[in-house]
């Protein structure tokens, strides 16, 4: 096992390094990356470079420490990477570096301590029990840092999502994010379960179990780094958030009356839906109004938001089109697309939600 772990552990250090090549001499790839990304990368490694320092240079063990400098650094970073993705913001800024204080003071500290103390005065912490509550508090304090954090992230997260949920027709690929975020809270949630055991008394399997978690949470960034360099649009998100240059809908009800009528014209002669990636602030050009002025008429007239609207005509063009002999030979997302629908998910979960049943339900029904 031992021999496997540092064989995981020197790709994962490799491919760190080489993915810093990359971003190094390639323009391309440095102007579409998100730099938070980088910053995990560098993390990663020094979380790594301590195990690689003890195995490969047989060095002195307590350098081993050297890897302990990226725990308060790993959820500020994880915190900036969300933010910088789902915001028009992709670059670094003198505010962000507060988040980076505990993890340079907890270096310095760390230092001092530990890594650069006379090895007589270590043996003196650590047969006075003194060295074991010190390592029971930085670790639990690095653990607070990184949940807090990481609650942080998700909850940005999840009013981003539920934000643009009501801007487009579509779903938005937050799928992949979501999966690193969770992947991010079942990493700290293992460390936690592990850090619990070391405190009751089995501390042996705290420093035994430390490095996979590391080492799993070092695998996770490299595959997020891989995907954003492969297909960096699943984090383009943040182009179609609401723009704040709208002001608030100032229509009057007859007025709201009149546009609801006009925009019932429109759906029906031009048909919008149809286009898969309709945005809220296209349909809003289309009626010559904002986009707080078509939110306010979907709300108070029509008692739905702009992706439940949408849909709702994609649907019926759905029905409409599975009837016709044209499409006799099309799957049911196939017609689907035709109608406007991006996503198989959504197209499914639109029409039970709408009909109550399922397409093949329903044209099983029909048929009868």
């Amino acid at each position: 096992m031992e021999v496997f772990l540092n064989q995981l552990v020197y790709f994962a250090f490799l491919q760190s390094l080489f993915l810093l090549v990359i971003y190094t001499f390639s323009s391309k790839i440095r102007a579409s990356i998100n730099p938070y990304l980088l910053v995990l990368v560098v993390v990663m490694m020094i979380g790594l470079l301590g195990r690689i320092w003890i195995f490969t240079f047989d060095g002195i063990q307590r350098l081993y420490s050297l890897a302990e400098y990226s725990v308060f650094l790993f959820g500020a970073t994880v915190y900036l990477f969300t933010k910088s993705s789902l915001s028009d913001r992709n670059s670094f800024t003198v505010k962000d570096l507060i988040h980076y204080i505990p993890g340079i003071v907890y270096a310095i500290v760390v230092s001092y301590y530990y890594v650069f103390a006379p090895r007589e005065l270590i043996n003196q912490r650590f047969e006075s029990g003194e060295l074991f509550r010190v390592v029971i508090v930085f670790m639990g304090t690095g653990l607070i840092v990184n949940f807090t954090y990481w609650f942080k992230a998700v909850q940005l997260f999840l009013e981003r999502k539920k934000l643009l949920s009501h801007e487009s027709s579509y779903s938005v690929k937050f799928g992949f994010f979501q999966n690193f975020l969770i992947a991010v809270g079942l990493c700290l949630l293992c460390w936690l379960t592990i850090y619990i055991i070391g405190i009751i008394g089995e501390s042996w399997i705290e420093r035994e179990a430390r490095p996979f978690i590391w080492l799993a949470i070092g695998f996770l960034i490299l595959f997020i780094s891989f995907y954003t360099i492969k297909e960096p649009e699943l984090f383009k998100a943040s182009n179609q958030l609401p723009s704040a240059k709208y002001a608030q809908s100032k229509l009057t009800g007859t007025e709201l009356e009149k546009l609801k009528l006009q925009l019932e014209t429109l759906m029906e002669e031009k048909k919008p839906y149809l286009n898969r990636s309709l945005m809220k602030s296209d349909l809003a050009d289309m009626l010559g109004v904002n986009k707080p002025d078509v939110a306010r008429l979907l709300n108070e007239k029509i008692g739905m938001n702009f992706f439940e609207y949408i849909n709702y005509f994609r649907i019926k063009e759905f029905i409409e089109l599975a009837k016709m002999d044209k499409t006799k030979n099309l799957t049911f997302f196939g017609i689907a697309q035709e109608a406007g629908f991006n996503s198989k998910t959504t197209f499914n979960k639109s029409f039970k939600k709408i009909m109550g049943t399922s397409p093949s339900e329903y044209f099983s029904r029909e048929v009868v």
